[in-house]
C-alpha cells in the first residue's frame, strides 16, 4: 500500500490551507497513493482563537476536502477544528474519501511545556480506526504519541498501521523526543507508525508569534520493528512510503509484546 505523508506549513486562513490540501492530494494521487495524511491544524495554524475558525464535519471546509478526495478517489486524513461544548472546540481528524467517512477527536490534550490546550479544546473519548483496502488503520494526533496505551488499544482493535497527525512544538530537546516517541509507539504497538507533521514556519520565511506549537517538521515513517523507513527535514514536502501490512503479523509473532502484556 502506498501512503503519502504531507508536511505543510499552515496559515491562519482556512481557504489558503484548502489549496495546500488540494495540492498534496493531487500529488499523492499522481504517485499512486491510496491514502494521504496531512498534519494536525491543517485547517488553521495554532496561534489564533479557534472558536471562530471551527466548523462542523458537514460544514463548508470539510465538504471541500470531501470534494478533493472524491475527485482523486483517495482517502484523505486531515486535521481541522470542530465545535465543542462550553465554548471550546474539538481538535479533529477528518477521514474521508474512497469509501471512508469518519472523524477522530484528539483524546490527550497538550497541557504541557507552558501550553494549555484544554483551555480551548474539548477532549475526545475513544480510539478510532478506518479500513483501507482491507487493512485497519488507527488515527492519533500529536500529544497522543506520549501515551502508549492508546497505540496498544488501536492495535487491539486490529490496526496494522497507525497514523499520527502533529503540529509539534519547538523547544530544547523536542526534536529528540519526537524521534524517540514515534519509534517507541511503533514498537509498543508493533504497527507501522506514519506521522505527518507541520513544517517549521521559519523554513518558509515566517516567524511564529507567541508560544503556540506551530511545527518543527520531522514527518516520519517507522516500521513495526522501530526502524525508521524515511523521514523529512523541516521544510514542506511530500513523503511517499510503501508499506506491506502483512509484515505486521511476522513482527508480532517474533516480538509478541501485545500478547505478553501483564498490565
Amino acid at each position: 500500500m502506498k501512503i503519502a505523508l504531507a508536511q505543510i506549513v499552515s496559515t491562519y486562513d482556512p481557504a489558503e490551507n484548502l489549496a495546500l490540501v488540494s495540492d498534496a492530494v493531487h500529488r499523492a494521487a499522481a504517485c499512486g497513493a491510496r491514502l494521504v495524511l496531512l498534519p494536525e491544524a491543517t485547517m488553521c495554524a495554532f496561534g489564533v482563537a479557534l472558536g471562530p475558525i471551527a466548523q462542523p464535519p458537514d460544514g463548508p471546509w470539510a465538504t471541500a476536502v470531501r470534494g478533493i478526495a472524491a475527485a482523486q478517489d483517495i482517502t484523505v486524513v486531515v486535521g481541522m477544528f470542530t465545535p465543542g461544548t462550553d465554548g471550546r472546540v474539538r481538535n479533529t481528524l477528518l477521514a474521508t474519501g474512497a469509501g471512508v467517512e469518519t472523524t477522530y477527536d484528539k483524546v490527550h490534550l497538550f497541557d504541557a511545556f507552558g501550553f494549555r490546550e484544554s483551555d480551548t479544546v474539548e477532549p475526545g473519548t475513544k480510539p478510532v480506526t478506518i479500513e483501507i483496502d482491507g487493512t485497519t488503520v488507527g488515527l492519533t494526533t500529536c500529544y497522543d504519541v506520549r501515551f502508549p496505551g492508546l497505540y496498544q488499544a488501536l492495535a487491539d482493535h486490529g490496526a496494522a498501521i497507525i497514523l499520527l497527525a502533529a503540529s509539534w512544538g519547538a523547544g530544547p530537546g523536542k526534536r529528540e523526543q519526537w524521534d524517540l516517541l514515534t519509534r517507541a509507539r511503533a514498537l509498543d504497538s508493533t504497527s507501522f507508525l506514519l506521522a505527518a507533521a507541520q513544517g517549521d514556519p521559519l523554513s518558509v520565511g515566517r516567524r511564529p508569534e507567541g508560544s503556540a506549537p506551530t511545527g518543527i517538521g520531522g514527518t516520519v515513517a517507522v516500521a513495526p520493528s522501530g526502524v525508521v523507513i524515511a523521514q523529512l527535514d523541516d521544510r514542506p514536502d511530500l513523503l511517499l512510503v510503501e508499506v506491506d501490512p502483512r509484515v505486521v503479523a511476522d513482527v508480532r509473532a517474533t516480538l509478541p509484546v501485545l500478547a505478553n502484556r501483564r498490565f
